[in-house]
């Protein structure tokens, strides 16, 4: 048997639990298990849902990629996440959205949720293996509750379920993933609301109990109410993925006191570290500053994609933006303004012209040329050590250009065809489409109607250059495929006698 490209290319990932990059290590390989905190579903989707969707689906692809089994599973959280998510108090966010809109709880859920697909089908990102709901999961968290009850790190107050967080930190490393040190978060809290059910003023709901205003509401051995935001999370990823599974994701935001929350709640009711490896996204902020609505910089999704927002000088494409965001590196900030996000389009041009390109390379091998193939192959190797860094699309996307240059070349006859011997040639093409297409998940964009005009109007250039060429105007050709060639596009007179073109970087 060939040796599974997991072992050929070992990944080495960020682990926010040990703050070190480590060797990644499956539990039951080629088996992975990972676990993405998904959306609230209450609003429209925004670039921060796109960032954290598209950083994960790259992982993913890149795991399935390697030849790895990945069950991927991404929550939709559709009850009990307040307003006050560090305190844990306020109105439910879906609640209060419906209250507002003066619709069905479940109303806001369906909208909002279907909104998200939707984007993300634009964005190209695939659906999770498993894609659970916090409604759909009432018993499995009820039974989470009671394991926590019986191992004595929670307590009931009046129709209400605490995780007693003092006695846990008393017994166990509490604080690991964000840093957060327990006494340092009482001495400094000022939350009062709450305070006369809580023995501390930090420990979280489990259940809390329905006030009977609240719409959402079960059953429970302590009274009718709903769960709390961590507890969900922790219910739904031990459910698909097991007690103990390999990785699990989220935005930086998430670290503290979502995480942190999930692991005590792991401990307590399974005395298991939910996950061997926590990777957390960086967050993306608009020209420097934090998107908030507050603040006027709020950009959702289909105002990116129809560029009707004040900020905004035109409008931006699904991949576009999905390009954008792989220009950096997950664990870096992305800072979002009109200048970056317009390299970014002409940037996504310049590999799909090439992938489109190579497609039209005819390779017919002769004598190799050592050097060049030896610097191709080379170049195709580091595609693999940069995604298995850490998943590097940032130093990826730019070996890609590399290559795309490369094919450029090969194609304008600025490098000889068939100085690549067949295997080297082969690996180019796979590689390119493979990281492309399948690992970066970026699709050529349907041509606009400004693009079938210009490619209509090329196209009418080289028909006039032909049939000056048949009338032996040279002067006429020249002068056609010179202005054509500053403006960045390179003709190619085929043996057949027709021509085509490329565009060049």
């Amino acid at each position: 048997m060939s040796q599974p490209s997991y072992d050929r290319y070992p990944l080495a990932v960020t682990n926010s639990l040990s703050r070190k990059k480590e060797i990644f290590k499956a539990i039951n390989p080629p088996l992975v298990g990972m676990y993405l905190c998904g959306p609230t579903v209450y609003g429209d989707p925004h670039l921060g849902h796109a960032r954290s969707a598209v950083n994960f689906d790259v992982i993913f692809r890149y795991l399935t990629f390697l030849e790895y089994k990945v069950r991927y599973v991404r929550n939709i959280t559709d009850v009990g996440h307040l307003e006050d998510e560090v305190a844990g108090t306020g109105e439910d966010k879906v609640s209060k959205k419906a209250r507002l809109e003066k619709l069905e709880p479940m109303e806001i859920v369906q909208l909002y949720t279907y909104r998200y697909r939707d984007a993300l089908r634009l964005l190209n990102v695939l659906p999770p293996s498993v894609e659970p709901t916090a409604t759909g999961h009432i018993l499995e968290q009820i039974e989470v509750i009671q394991s926590i009850l019986e191992h004595g790190y929670a307590y009931e107050s009046d129709g209400s379920v605490y995780f007693d967080l003092e006695k846990y930190a008393q017994q166990k490393d509490y604080g690991q993933l964000s840093g957060k040190v327990l006494d340092d978060l009482i001495s400094g809290s000022r939350q009062t609301e709450g305070l006369d059910e809580k023995r501390s003023p930090h420990d979280f709901a489990l259940w809390k109990k329905a006030s009977p205003e609240h719409i959402m509401r079960w059953n429970s051995p302590w009274g009718e109410g709903f769960p709390g935001w961590h507890l969900e999370c922790t219910a739904m990823s031990t459910k698909y993925l097991g007690e103990t599974f390999d990785i699990h994701g989220g935005g930086l935001d998430l670290q503290f006191p979502h995480h942190e929350a999930e692991i005590a709640q792991c401990h307590a009711a399974f005395h298991k570290q939910p996950a061997n490896y926590w990777i957390h996204h960086n967050l993306i902020t608009i020209d420097g500053q934090k998107m908030s609505k507050s603040q006027g910089n709020f950009i959702t999704l289909e105002q990116l994609f129809t560029g009707e927002h004040p900020l905004l000088v035109q409008a931006y494409s699904p991949m576009t933006v999905r390009f954008f965001i792989l220009q950096a590196h997950y664990r870096s900030p992305v800072d979002f303004s009109n200048e970056a996000l317009q390299a970014a389009e002409k940037g996504l041009v310049r590999l799909t012209n090439a992938l489109a390109t190579l497609e039209k390379l005819d390779h017919q091998p002769a004598e190799a040329d050592e050097v060049l193939n030896r610097e191709i192959n080379q170049l195709c190797e580091q595609c693999y050590l940069h995604m298995s860094d850490d998943f590097n699309t940032a130093r990826l996307i730019a070996v890609l250009f590399e290559i795309g240059s490369k094919i450029n070349g090969l194609y304008n006859q600025q490098i000889t065809l068939s100085s690549l011997d067949s295997d080297t040639f082969q690996r180019m093409h796979n590689t390119f489409q493979g990281f492309i297409g399948e690992v970066l998940g970026l699709n050529a964009e349907k041509s606009d109607d400004s693009q079938q005009q210009k490619e209509g109007l090329i196209q009418l250039l080289i028909d006039i250059r032909n049939k000056a060429r048949a009338d032996k105007d040279f002067a006429t050709s020249d002068q056609i495929r010179d202005q054509l060639k500053s403006l960045g596009v390179q003709l190619k007179d085929e043996k057949s006698g027709g021509t085509t073109y490329s565009f060049t970087n």
